[in-house]
């Protein structure tokens, strides 16, 4: 009978180490586009690197060429959505992504203020605030945004980084105002001088990329997890 005591503490003590992840959903959700479903092939992306760091069960569903909001209901329906790649269920942490394809393909990385300006305001409200407290509000998680970062060379979104910026200032004033939400910039950890870091584009993170970022993303969820 003692032994059996023993493990009940053992799995109350384990517990009270990490998260534990809900009925009806999962521990660690990942939502955006192709920064983050890179790599998928060789095992290496972002998501699988966050997997092999926290121990913890990560799901995906990121899906390349993805926009934030994109008003193709066929294409949304398949993943290029990212809003409408969530699940439902109940989650630990979402890490999400994205608005790079959104100036590409709303704005051809020209005068894109309108497009941002619908992602997320100058006074904090738009499509990014609304979905995130949406989730936050369906699943309890802690929210992750991740930012971008400066590409090698020319990348396919060299001429959106300005809007790119602006977006994630008003990401990062967002998010310190937000309880359970941080915004982690990419490029706190990506180096652009140095290629080995970049897919052959120039553009999506390298095999190295990927665990540079993952392991980034991984040592906030392992800390706040712990608090």
């Amino acid at each position: 009978m003692m032994w059996i005591v023993r493990i009940a503490a053992l799995v109350v003590l384990l517990a009270g180490c990490t998260d534990r992840a809900p009925r009806g959903g999962g521990d660690v959700l990942v939502l955006g586009d192709s920064v983050l479903a890179w790599n998928a092939s060789k095992g290496a992306s972002i998501p699988d690197v966050l997997a092999q760091s926290l121990g913890r069960t990560v799901i995906s569903k990121a899906v390349p060429g993805a926009q934030f909001d994109n008003s193709s209901a066929l294409a949304g329906a398949v993943g290029f959505d990212i809003q409408r790649q969530f699940p439902g269920g109940r989650w630990n942490w979402i890490v999400l992504n994205g608005g790079a394809n959104d100036l590409s393909a709303d704005c051809g990385c020209g005068a894109c203020g309108a497009t941002v300006e619908g992602l997320i305001s100058q006074e904090g409200g738009g499509a990014v605030p609304t979905f995130i407290t949406r989730i936050q509000r369906e699943t309890g998680a802690q929210v992750i945004w991740m930012g971008y970062y400066k590409g090698n060379g020319r990348g396919s979104f060299e001429g959106c980084r300005d809007d790119l910026v602006e977006m994630e200032r008003r990401l990062t004033i967002y998010a310190e105002a937000r309880k359970d939400v941080y915004f982690l910039d990419a490029e706190d950890v990506i180096d652009p001088r140095d290629p080995a870091q970049f897919a052959p584009d120039n553009n999506h993170p390298s095999v190295k990329g990927s665990a540079l970022i993952g392991n980034y993303l991984a040592q906030t969820i392992q800390l706040r997890s712990q608090n």
